[in-house]
């Protein structure tokens, strides 16, 4: 036998598919439901420890170039320490005051060039001291949140065990379900279901209105959708509508057969309260 034409289908065949996969994925968006905010706490631990990690390697770095900076100042100050003292081997042996002032001079220079090192070094061993403060409060700071993360992991896979199973079978049958669709029509659908806060793609009326955002619906809109003719949007939130009996869904008339009633009651009690008014004829009217 060969498979039907997704385009022969009667709209009435699409509005009952398509009705089927919103009770399908809603059951599934229920499900997920259950899950509550955990798969979004998850998530946050995990780029939070990602971004902990990536303090901690960058900490890491800044000690290592501090300490690297360290050796290289400690090795001017032995450079500069040995310049001094061949210099001062040289000022015994000067032979004028110029040659005395120039090697003086230098021995200024380096000696100052040692305390600037010396300066630096200290500096630098106070940020290593720093960071290895920092390090170990991110590493603590990191220690906790994967601990929750682990609790948080253990939570979310306790209910993921208890819904999986059903949660498969629905996606698919959702699956099976969007192979009977239109492509064209199942996209426009899916974007609804997106843009939709409830993810509500396709509704039934109720009292005469939408099921999505409960704005009133025309009357000759409403035949549109109970003839099946073509497929009619809300032309306010833009959901495909489809007929409550099509639908399968039973709408109680209650409030429609109490609404008459109220208004007999009204027209009653106009009527009891309706003032006489006495007209007082001449009597030269009756003798007329």
């Amino acid at each position: 036998m060969a498979k039907k034409d997704l385009t022969d289908l009667t709209v009435e065949e699409r509005l009952k598919t398509l009705f089927q996969l919103q009770t399908t994925l809603s059951a599934i968006d229920e499900k997920r439901a259950l899950r509550g905010e955990l798969p979004l706490e998850v998530q946050d631990l995990e780029d939070e420890i990602a971004g902990l990690a990536t303090r901690i390697e960058k900490i890491k770095a800044e000690i290592v170039d501090f300490q690297t900076a360290i050796t290289r100042k400690r090795g001017e100050i032995q450079q500069a320490q040995a310049t001094v003292e061949r210099y001062q081997n040289q000022l015994q042996e000067v032979k004028n005051n110029r040659e005395y002032d120039t090697l003086t001079k230098e021995v200024e220079y380096q000696t100052l060039e040692i305390e600037l090192c010396d300066k630096k070094i200290r500096e630098a061993m106070i940020k290593v001291e720093e960071r290895k403060r920092d390090l170990e409060t991110t590493g603590e700071t990191m220690a906790d949140r994967e601990a929750a993360l682990e609790e948080k992991k253990g939570e979310l896979d306790e209910i993921m065990q208890e819904t999986k199973e059903e949660e498969d079978k629905l996606k698919a049958k959702a699956k099976d379900l969007e192979t009977k669709i239109e492509p064209r029509l199942l996209g426009s659908f899916k974007r609804i279901r997106k843009n939709a806060r409830n993810g509500l793609g396709i509704v039934y009326v109720q009292r005469d209105a939408c099921g999505g955002c409960f704005n009133k619906i025309p009357p000759q809109r409403q035949l549109d959708i109970k003839m099946h003719k073509k497929i009619v949007v809300c032309e306010y939130c833009g959901r495909i509508m489809i007929d409550p009996e099509l639908a399968g869904v039973k709408i109680e008339n209650k409030a429609a057969e109490e609404k008459p009633k109220r208004k007999r009651a009204i027209r009653k009690i106009a009527k009891k309260e309706a003032p006489t008014i006495d007209v007082a004829v001449p009597e030269e009217e009756f003798e007329a």
